[in-house]
């Protein structure tokens, strides 16, 4: 199989459908692990010496990019959601299908963690945000109590709620725009979000300068420049890049990033600290769209190994889980000493929630979706019958 599709006499909007549904992709199931073990770095070792934990002075200050891990997922979806579009496929089936498998496991995983969080450690919470976490809407509002309600890391799916909402509406109108116009739609996203962010700044407190950055139309650009590359690869667009050096790039950038407030002017430590969102994106998309390239060529690598795509599959239920582990931790250890020696409890902990990630997607997240699905076949053999 080639990298590129050959040229076709087929109207774009229709190659652009049946492209962009070329098969599952092993690689960027892999690559969703990575990205939820990137933010458990991130939450483990914390943002700043005395945070997170356990500190380790190896991983720390670089381990704070992973927070951006998210930008990834917001990115990965919209290329996901576009790549596997049937064009037959309504609004109301999408909805429910999306319902279906997210759903189920966001309402489980919220049980332990409001116990760990607000019955065992204290933290203070009202119903309205409780209730707000839980129809996925929290991001919406600045008054919630505490930040970030119900299951804290939920506040990643109120945002993909908005994406979802929008999917079958923006992909519609996308297969209509010629390639080019919608990389264009997709770099203004960018620049616009980088300028968002640029303004809050200077005009807004820290607090409600974050709020802002988690509002779901102000982390639209990530979905749609997702969504544009899906098509635009399945249109037949090159991008001859190879996924090390990509990496070798972002690790590069990392280094200067987390470090800019030392090395760089203030000027350019601040637009280093408002692009951060947008560059980290295109890094992510370009590493996507790679991957992509290689594995329809035949290359696949480790990340198509059968230990990656199952820890891919899990990762849903590693990231919703994570933070309720990380808790219980501190509550009943305390934090430990900064010492390199943390990393070797970082993977010790990794792997408890790697065991629990298996067990919530056997137990709950899988059998609820084959359950979701059976019951809307089921539905609809009594409606023909």
């Amino acid at each position: 199989m080639t990298a590129t599709l050959l040229p076709s006499r087929q109207p774009p909007r229709r190659r652009a459908r049946e492209a962009a549904g070329a098969g599952r992709l092993d690689s960027l199931t892999g690559l969703r692990f990575l990205a939820a073990f990137a933010v458990f770095t991130h939450h483990f070792t914390g943002a700043s010496p005395s945070g997170g934990v356990a500190h380790a002075p190896a991983l720390f200050p670089y381990s704070t990019m992973g927070v951006n891990g998210v930008g990834f997922f917001f990115v990965l979806s919209g290329f996901l959601l576009a790549w596997g579009h049937r064009s037959g496929t309504g609004a109301k089936e999408f909805y429910r299908r999306r319902a279906g498998r997210v759903l189920p496991l966001h309402l489980a995983a919220t049980v332990p963690c409001v116990w760990v969080f607000h019955v065992w450690g204290g933290v203070p919470w009202d119903l309205p945000s409780f209730l707000a976490s839980l129809a996925l809407v929290q991001t919406w509002f600045p008054g919630v109590v505490p930040m970030f309600p119900g299951n804290g890391v939920s506040w990643t799916l109120s945002v993909e709620a908005f994406f979802y909402l929008l999917f079958p509406f923006v992909v519609r109108g996308a297969y209509r725009l010629r390639t080019r116009t919608l990389l264009a739609l997709a770099a203004s996203g960018l620049l616009a979000m980088w300028a968002v962010n640029w303004w809050a700044a200077a005009h807004l407190s820290p607090f409600h300068r974050e709020w802002l950055m988690r509002l779901p139309p102000v982390r639209l650009p990530e979905f749609v420049l997702g969504l544009t590359l899906a098509l635009a690869v399945g249109r037949g667009l090159r991008v001859p890049l190879r996924p090390v050096v990509l990496t070798a790039a972002f690790a590069a950038y990392t280094v200067v990033y987390v470090h800019r407030d030392a090395w760089c002017s203030d000027a350019v430590a601040a637009q280093l600290g408002y692009s951060v969102r947008p560059l980290v994106a295109v890094f992510s998309a370009l590493l996507i769209v790679a991957y992509v390239r290689r594995e329809r060529a035949g290359r696949r690598g480790w990340l198509c190994t059968p230990v990656m795509v199952r820890l891919g599959a899990w990762s849903y239920a590693f990231y919703l889980l994570h933070q309720t582990v990380n808790r219980l931790i501190l509550d009943h250890w305390g934090r430990q000493e900064p010492t390199n020696l943390s990393v070797f409890t970082l993977l010790g902990v990794a792997s408890v929630v790697v065991a629990l990630s298996w067990a919530a997607y056997t137990y709950v997240e899988e059998p609820a979706r084959r359950w979701w699905s059976g019951r809307r076949s089921a539905r609809s053999d009594y409606t023909l019958t």
